[in-house]
């Protein structure tokens, strides 16, 4: 393949994943027009349309979706490849990127890497707060931490952390209008603080369990936030209640800060773990990492 083409796909392949031009030209340190005269260039060779172009955002065509599903993974394979001849070296070295949310790189992963990374100064780690279900073959992660039941079944999954119970907490101030609710079910008739998910754009359901009943309760409120600490930050402040996990809410329960409700609708389930695509070679950053993280409680 003459080497112009090899670049030009990589271009392609660049514009696919990120659904846009201004993004991917500053991945590849190149300009927005440079960028589109390569892609019109591939296409025109091709005799194929690859890429739907609007003012406000460009997506893969049919012809760009086969392209994109038949090429990119073998680039992936390859640069692993490369990646893996850092073993070549005396020392392990590179970027390791990981999307995750902020109790798991709080609670997990700032402890491991405490220790990690002052041993190993050539291995960096990007971390990306993200409470969606991100695609982390699609934007070009090495792996990402959820809780285990969240893991897709093609993905490697690698136990990080201890069993999780969630809890539903509320100010005194808030109770002191409010009756306390004895069943999930009440909920609806509370004013409860939302958690806004960036995948789908919805409202995250608060999910109970109770012997063999497993309910998921859409509940209502007018405060809605994209992230933990501040809607355990408005609890406390009295704007209703919120269902966050349990380890964050024990110090303001026991100074009285909060009080928690439905305690015994709330098991433990399955901690957090790190996960990343089956046919990922390993490099020895990327291992030494994972070995790091492994939880052995």
């Amino acid at each position: 393949m003459p080497r112009e083409n090899l670049n030009d796909l990589l271009a392609f392949l660049a514009v696919a994943r990120d659904r846009s031009f201004t993004k991917a030209a500053a991945k590849l340190g190149v300009s927005r027009s440079a960028l589109s005269h390569i892609l019109r260039g591939l296409e025109a060779r091709l005799g194929l349309r690859l890429l739907t172009r609007t003012t406000r955002s460009v997506s893969p065509t049919a012809a760009g979706e086969r392209l994109l599903e038949a090429v990119g993974h073998r680039i992936e394979e390859i640069e692993a490849e490369l990646a893996a001849l850092s073993e070549l070296r005396e020392k392990p070295a590179g970027t390791i990127r990981i999307t995750a949310h902020e109790h798991a790189l709080d609670t997990v992963l700032l402890p491991s890497l405490s220790r990690f990374l002052p041993e190993y100064p050539d291995i960096n780690v990007e971390v990306t707060i993200d409470y969606g279900l991100t695609d982390i073959v699609a934007q070009r992660f090495d792996a990402g931490v959820r809780s285990g039941g969240q893991v897709a079944k093609d993905m490697i999954a690698v136990r990080i952390g201890p069993d999780l119970r969630m809890a539903v907490v509320g100010a005194p101030s808030y109770f002191a209008k409010r009756s306390v609710p004895k069943r999930p079910q009440e909920l609806t008739g509370h004013s409860c603080i939302n958690l806004r998910l960036p995948t789908h754009g919805g409202l995250y359901a608060w999910e109970f369990e109770k012997g063999s009943r497993e309910l998921r309760v859409r509940v209502q409120g007018q405060f809605v936030l994209n992230g933990t600490t501040p809607m355990l930050n408005a609890a406390v402040a009295g704007l209703g209640l919120a269902y966050v996990p349990e380890d964050l809410v024990q110090p303001y329960v026991g100074k009285g800060v909060l009080e928690r409700v439905l305690e015994d609708w709330c098991p433990p389930y399955s901690g957090y773990h790190l996960y990343y695509p089956s046919r990922r070679q390993s490099s020895p950053a990327f291992a030494l990492l994972v070995d790091a993280l492994r939880y052995r409680g």
